[in-house]
């Protein structure tokens, strides 16, 4: 059979589908952005009810996303929905965004979270390990400018490479880490919560109680300013960055629709199950760290690590090791869910004509080889570049405007397409998905009001994407 015309095989089971979906939302975000978020609002409450808000909107999003994936049961995911419900042009400009930053970005972060914490093991592969510096020369105020290639980073790819090249074997080797690494993962941080409420402080709890709900902003230096009314609605949405990266990627498993058993049921319920249990973990987390450490250990744990600071609470030195054996399973698993399911949008991008021919054929093994490996050149190049970090603080504001974008695009292909089946519909409708829409859309505003540096910057790379599509689009089928 020729590589032209090989297709996709629905191997993957209900069970398989929500470990993508909870295997690529636990990276290593909750173990870390915690620290900042109680920066940001400074008590008890807020810290709990910033994680609730984010996974009350991404359950109703993926209840949502259940409807569309069961109209489009192919691969491509979000993509699809939004050219189906706006214009080729719509489902390009989240592609591009897509391919130069949401998805290749967060592979890049996950893998130097992953190197990072490896470095506690084995010391040589540490960030400050740097193999090469190149001197790129000074600045106009004389400010020295490096290129450096650190251990972490090079170990990042490695990862990321090996990880691309297990998944071009096949979807069942990838579905295999996928399962073992998401339930290890899973059941680590149960077990890291249990251990926390077994040795929980009374002392410290009850002190992080005391006024939950009076919002403030703390410093590493121990300063605290008070925050109402409009900056408390800023601390918010700055608190939310980390949230919502933390809770991101819930959407993956709709990239890989064609692989999935029975999508119009599975992809769905997969959805919901999958959101459900980490929104579930991660409030339990932040409880346990509650119950372990004060609030101004939680703000000023060094380099954001709260997890190995409440580690070390309950387990002395050894919990830094707990916790780092515990983020390496867990971004070794999200990132091998990032890798497969990323490549199946470059591959419906490439049957529309909209990206590289080869992008959309697959080998002997039915996965879209080609895209992977174009996936993981530009990861690579971004973990070189240690700019992924910047770069995905840019795109969350893009990031809600494109599931707003797909939100919305329920309700006008209910008007657009009303003739196709819909085995299921947006739990809420309308009010659910109407709901989520205010959320993200006070959210998005919010940012450009207090945190304009994480906005202009990804709509600009977003919108990038609009001359380049009419640079790459088939000229034969132009866009009606």
């Amino acid at each position: 059979m020729s590589e032209q015309t090989m297709h996709f095989k629905p191997t993957l089971r209900l069970f398989d589908a929500t470990m993508i979906v909870a295997g690529s939302m636990i990276g290593s975000g909750i173990f870390i952005v915690s620290a900042d978020i109680m920066r940001n609002v400074g008590s008890a409450g807020w810290l709990i009810a910033v994680w609730i808000l984010t996974g009350f909107m991404t359950l109703i999003a993926a209840m949502s996303y259940g409807e569309l994936s069961a109209m489009f049961p192919r691969a491509g995911g979000q993509y699809v929905y939004l050219k189906e419900a706006y214009s080729p042009l719509t489902g390009f400009v989240y592609g591009w965004s897509f391919f130069a930053v949401i998805q290749t970005g967060t592979i890049a972060a996950v893998g130097v979270a992953f190197s990072k914490f490896a470095a506690y093991l084995i010391p040589a592969l540490s960030e400050n390990n740097y193999l090469f510096k190149i001197n790129l020369g000074s600045n106009s105020a004389g400010v020295a400018s490096n290129f450096t290639v650190s251990a972490a980073q090079l170990m990042s790819i490695v990862l990321i490479i090996f990880l691309t090249w297990t998944n071009t074997k096949g979807v069942k080797g990838g579905k295999w880490i996928q399962n073992i690494f998401t339930s290890t993962k899973i059941l680590s941080l149960l077990g890291l919560i249990i251990a926390g409420f077994i040795f929980f402080k009374p002392d410290v709890w009850q002190a992080n109680w005391v006024a939950p709900f009076e919002m403030k902003k703390l410093s590493e230096a121990g300063n605290i300013e008070a925050l109402i009314g409009a900056a408390a609605l800023g601390a918010i949405a700055a608190s939310m960055v980390g949230s919502i990266f933390s809770s991101d990627a819930w959407n993956n498993v709709t990239f890989i629709a064609g692989e999935v058993e029975n999508p119009k049921r599975n992809i769905g319920l997969s959805l919901f199950l999958g959101t459900l249990i980490v929104t579930v973990i991660y409030v339990c987390a932040n409880l346990m760290y509650l119950a372990v450490l004060p609030l101004h250990e939680i703000a000023t744990a060094p380099q954001d690590r709260v997890a190995v600071a409440a580690a070390n609470s309950i387990f002395g030195n050894a919990g830094t090791y707990v916790i780092a054996i515990m983020i390496m399973i867990s971004t070794f698993g999200c990132n091998n869910g990032l890798i497969l399911a990323g490549a199946r949008v470059y591959y419906s991008m490439g049957k529309d004509g909209v990206f590289f021919k080869k992008a959309a054929t697959l080998n002997k093994n039915s996965v879209p080889e080609w895209a992977l490996w174009t996936q993981c050149v530009v990861a690579s190049l971004l973990c070189l570049s240690g700019r992924y970090g910047d770069l995905l603080d840019m795109i969350s504001f893009v990031v809600v405007i494109f599931y707003v974008l797909t939100i919305l695009g329920i309700f006008i292909l209910r008007k657009k397409r009303p003739d196709i089946a819909r085995p299921y519909k947006a739990f809420g409708y309308p009010f659910l998905p109407a709901l989520y829409m205010l959320m993200g859309i006070a959210f998005c505003v919010l940012l450009i009001n207090y945190k304009p540096q994480f906005t202009w910057p990804g709509l600009i790379i977003a919108l990038l994407g609009i001359p380049i599509y009419y640079f790459v689009r088939p000229k034969k089928n132009p866009e009606k």
